[in-house]
């Protein structure tokens, strides 16, 4: 199932996705009838896409009756989607692919890199603008990552668990400060602050739809690309991972209790436009189905994330002096 979150009249709503159009789940709610105290607790699960999360299975099951109420369809081009859902926290793991490591000053790390994205200004929708300030970088990059959207709570998840607690999978664009994010040494060497060079104001674009584990057969087998006006940047596959779903699930679970709504960014692969960039420690990658970036991103670029099954987010960067 293919899940979205959509405005109507100013007011979030909740839709299911079919092809081109969507349906909305409280009017397919509505039109399904029954009793006032049993609607009134079905209508509690649709509220937002994290009550419907923690609705659990009974929730999805439900969506599955709804699917077919006789309620009028909509366009997908004619509303206005937003990010899928307001999670509470994204828990993200650099570093987990092996040709983005190649691109980049050298690394160690013998376990997922692990840092946080700040979701309340951070989030945006798809067709969202990414808002460049110049105050904050200079160097703005991409980075298109599979996101795990947490489903059931729970802590020391065993990789065999794993799925027992992932509700679906969306698009995330990790928008990257370079220059907050790496600060070089005489030797060569550099210094990571995942904090300042991961967090700012419409960091982290999600969309377009959650896709719920039924459509994905196989999350480590999903064709991955990156757009920049056009131009093929990244193009790759999540089977190149350097650890899996499965095991970044059992990792994060090892600090926190993850909780249905949270979400799990899981890497990006070689291609952003920090390999151009020496100054920061940045190596040539050169592959003959990719345009090597020239820079970092700027004002009026179109950036379009691609995963298979669940489709393209697209963001425009707007700059602020």
């Amino acid at each position: 199932m293919r899940l979205a979150r959509y405005d109507r009249a100013g007011e979030d709503r909740l839709a299911i996705v079919e092809g081109d159009e969507l349906i909305d789940i409280l009017d397919a709610v509505d039109a399904t009838g029954g009793y006032y105290s049993e609607m009134a607790e079905k209508r509690a699960w649709f509220a937002d896409m994290t009550s419907l999360i923690a609705a659990g299975p009974a929730g999805v099951e439900y969506l599955q009756t709804v699917a077919d109420a006789n309620v009028a369809r909509m366009a997908q081009a004619d509303v206005k989607l937003l990010a899928p859902l307001d999670p509470g926290i994204i828990l993200c793991s650099g570093e987990n692919y092996w040709d983005h490591r190649e691109e980049k000053p050298e690394v160690t790390a013998k376990e997922p890199e692990f840092f946080i994205k700040i979701p309340a200004t951070g989030v945006i929708g798809p067709g969202d603008d990414i808002v460049w300030d110049t105050k904050v970088t200079q160097k703005l990059d991409y980075e298109t990552e599979l996101a795990i959207v947490i489903g059931k709570a729970g802590r020391h998840i065993a990789e065999d668990k794993a799925a027992e607690h992932i509700f679906g999978f969306t698009i995330m664009n990790d928008v990257t400060a370079r220059d907050r994010q790496v600060k070089m040494r005489p030797d060569g060497s550099c210094q990571y602050a995942l904090g300042p060079g991961k967090n700012f104001d419409t960091c982290a674009p999600l969309g377009p739809v959650i896709v719920t584990p039924d459509e994905i057969s196989d999350p480590q087998n999903l064709a991955l690309s990156t757009l920049v006006n056009g131009e093929l940047r990244q193009n790759n596959s999540t089977a190149k991972m350097i650890w899996g779903v499965a095991e970044l699930v059992h990792f994060f679970s090892t600090f926190l209790t993850l909780q249905p709504g949270w979400v799990i960014s899981t890497g990006t692969p070689g291609g952003t436009a920090w390999a151009a960039d020496p100054e920061l420690g940045g190596r040539p990658y050169e592959r003959p189905d990719l345009v090597r970036a020239s820079g970092y991103l700027q004002a009026g670029d179109q950036v379009i994330c691609r995963i298979e099954t669940i489709g393209e987010l697209q963001n425009q960067i707007v700059r602020r002096d």
